[in-house]
């Protein structure tokens, strides 16, 4: 790499990584005291001439926010020319503090430094370290320095922290504002909210609480914690600012009927807002089992929750809830208005692409790049690349012809075995023409534009293999619930609930629509009832059947007393251990063949919630693998593969020969022989004959 190439970072760190502890002072429900919300900082290192790098954190759109402050936990090269060095940091694009690093022997310095709240914005922000770090030492006989960047970097500690002070305004009486409240960041690393079912737990209950979960679990931007699904009852509810009730109306406590009433629940089910001892409920409820289903999945769609400025919200029959159906294999396009990207040297910007867990990218997809870029570029030394998940998929040298109105098309490589979401990431190295004086490097020259007409054609394929590299197919398909059927233990406890929780957590954040079905059932439940279905089984082999009628075809099978699992071809299991580990393991339905089974299962309760813990969020879903997986709580993980891989089928000598091109070349000229002797022979026959027939003629 020419020494003279900036060699910058921008790395944009996951929003909201490591939140820190929120503190609240308040009461419930309405505006509150003081406030604190800190986000932590991905660390990262900043090299080259110019580098900079990106750090988002989120304002709640209910935040009266009073003061900022960054905390900035740094160590700079030992090098560093102090006075000739600087970092700048920037809100918003807009810069508000600069300061020059010093060169120490400190493990780290921490710069505090006050934040403007005015160049705050709601929602998403950005604060960017822009850094120019130099080391050389200034050399009069030369009329400019050497812009050797080797030793030139910053680096940025995961102890530097951002924290918020702020008071929350009153929660308005509208569903759209209890919405925003129950998803906010403070709310859900609080842990003031919770999606509850009656204590009777009807099985129509669990179906509808489990759309509203998922739909909220896919808006919390906080991946790192989880909304809990509840028993409705004081103990389970109390201190929460926000709670989702689903439950049929003959199952509401008498106070919370009176609060609803019944004009609306004749064939209609009903979503209302209402605060029994000051709490902010959401009541969603009906007498009608089916409607009751219908208003879950109403309270899964963000897009009507966001519309419902009243406090009421009657659904029946001909209502529509359901979310738009996903489009797996389309067209889409990487930017809306076109990418402006500014600055010499290399230059990145990526787009995030959502695709559902279990389709992979199939054959014939295609990326076709409009873009453009400035003429002052030593065109010998500039170029575009072209990167999936950080792995090159072509270039493009740029050339002043085409500076204008540049094109580049190409095929998404088969061999990049790309599943779920992926990111692509468009690289420019934009290089200045080179000359004899010393030039000040311009932050908005050269550039580079991608156009609006950059498009992805994308042609997705199922995975379908019954692994947990897959997961959550088979679950989920195409973003939707795939017939999934829950088997119930036969004793409920705050453990159910838990593993519920678990399950639904990160299955809710995959689900892209409010379609598709889940199905409760109690553990007695028929075969005939499983049979169409892609089924979860949880609980322990004493108080799940479906659990012990497959005990056999379980990888890790339970002793004679089910109290405990046996070793296996795979792993020695001491008897006392095998009672105080959780399982997952993914095996194929015995209720109908093409389907899947999970047993989330344990020697109590305790274990197989345990085991779900595993699949309930992104950050532990790494240490599954195979379809047999055990945890015990020392936080161990032991992942195994039981399905044997498929064999290659064995090649016919048809498809042999048409794979040997030289064969093929050598048969097809050994027909043209044959076929050009044989018309030679006939030809041959019908002269002989007619000259036979004119001979006896004479």
């Amino acid at each position: 790499m020419n020494k003279r190439s900036l060699v910058i970072a921008m790395i944009c760190s996951l929003l909201l990584l490591h939140p820190l502890a929120a503190r609240a002072e308040g009461t419930e429900g309405g505006a509150t005291g003081p406030k604190t919300y800190g986000t932590s900082f991905q660390g990262t290192s900043l090299s080259g001439w110019m580098p900079s790098v990106e750090q988002f954190f989120q304002i709640e759109n209910y935040w009266q926010v009073q003061t900022v402050s960054l905390l900035l936990d740094y160590k700079a090269s030992p090098l560093t020319q102090s006075e000739r060095s600087s970092v700048t940091l920037l809100l918003n694009g807009t810069p508000f503090h600069s300061f020059r690093p010093a060169a120490s022997d400190a493990q780290k310095q921490q710069l505090a430094v006050a934040v403007p709240a005015s160049l705050l914005v709601k929602g998403v922000n950005a604060l960017t370290i822009q850094g120019h770090v130099e080391t050389a030492e200034p050399n009069p006989q030369l009329a400019c320095l050497p812009a050797d960047t080797r030793d030139n970097w910053l680096q940025v500690f995961d102890t530097s922290r951002l924290s918020v002070q702020y008071a929350n305004e009153e929660m308005k009486d509208s569903i759209r504002d209890f919405n925003r409240h129950f998803i906010g960041l403070d709310t859900v690393e609080e842990g003031a909210n919770a999606v509850a079912v009656s204590a009777k737990g009807d099985t129509a209950e669990l179906e509808a609480a489990t759309y509203a979960l998922s739909g909220l679990a896919k808006a919390n931007s906080l991946k790192s914690r989880i909304i809990p699904l509840v028993e409705y009852g004081p103990d389970q509810v109390k201190g929460k600012r926000a709670v989702v009730l689903v439950a049929l109306y003959d199952n509401l406590p008498a106070e919370l009927q009176a609060l609803v009433g019944t004009a609306e629940l004749q064939d209609k089910a009903l979503l209302k807002l209402v605060r029994p001892a000051g709490q902010p409920t959401l009541i969603v409820t009906s007498r009608d089992a089916g409607l009751l289903v219908k208003a879950g999945r109403l309270a899964a769609n963000q897009e009507l929750l966001n519309q419902l400025e009243a406090n009421v919200k009657v659904v029946d029959a001909s209502t529509e809830v359901e979310t738009p159906a996903v489009n797996v294999s389309r067209n889409l396009t990487l930017t809306e208005s076109g990418d402006k990207l500014t600055g010499s040297m290399h230059r990145e910007k990526s787009y995030f692409i959502a695709l559902p867990g279990n389709r992979s990218l199939a054959d014939a997809s295609k990326l076709n790049l409009d873009f453009r870029y400035a003429r002052n570029l030593d065109m010998d030394r500039s170029m575009i690349t072209v990167l999936i998940n950080k792995t090159p998929i072509g270039s493009k040298k740029l050339s002043a012809e085409l500076a204008d109105g540049d094109h580049l098309a190409l095929p998404v490589p088969k061999n990049l075995n790309i599943s779920g979401n992926f990111t692509i990431t468009v690289a420019f190295d934009l290089e200045l023409k080179s000359n004899s004086g010393c030039i000040e490097n311009q932050d908005q020259m050269p550039w580079a534009f991608v156009g609006k007409d950059s498009v992805l054609q994308l042609n997705t394929k199922d995975r379908a293999d019954l692994l947990f590299n897959n997961y959550p197919y088979p679950f989920l398909r195409d973003g939707s619930y795939n017939q999934v059927g829950v088997v119930l233990p036969n004793k409920r406890d705050a453990y159910t609930y838990q593993t519920i929780t678990s399950l639904f957590n990160l299955l809710g954040q995959y689900a892209q629509t409010n379609t598709g079905e889940v199905r409760f059932y109690e553990d007695q439940v028929g075969a005939a009832e499983l049979k169409e279905r892609q089924v979860i089984a949880f609980g322990s082999y004493r108080d799940n059947k479906v659990i012990r009628d497959n005990n056999d075809s379980l990888y890790f099978r339970y002793d004679p007393n089910g109290e405990g699992f046996l070793s296996n071809e795979k792993m020695s299991i001491e008897s006392g251990y095998g009672k105080r580990i959780g399982s997952l393991q993914l095996i194929e339905s015995p209720y109908g063949k093409g389907n899947g089974l999970l047993a989330v299962t344990g020697g109590a309760p305790e274990y197989a919630y345990l085991a779900s813990k595993l699949i309930a969020m992104e950050g532990t879903l790494w240490k599954v693998s195979g379809d047999g997986v055990v945890t015990d709580k020392d936080g161990k993980v032991q992942a195994y593969r039981f399905k044997k891989l498929a064999e290659p089928e064995a090649p016919s000598i048809l498809n042999e020969v048409l794979a040997r091109k030289d064969v093929v070349r050598f048969t097809a000229a050994a027909a043209l022989v044959l076929i050009l002797v044989l018309v030679s022979l006939i030809l041959m026959i019908r002269k002989h004959k007619k000259t036979t027939k004119r001979g006896r003629g004479r």
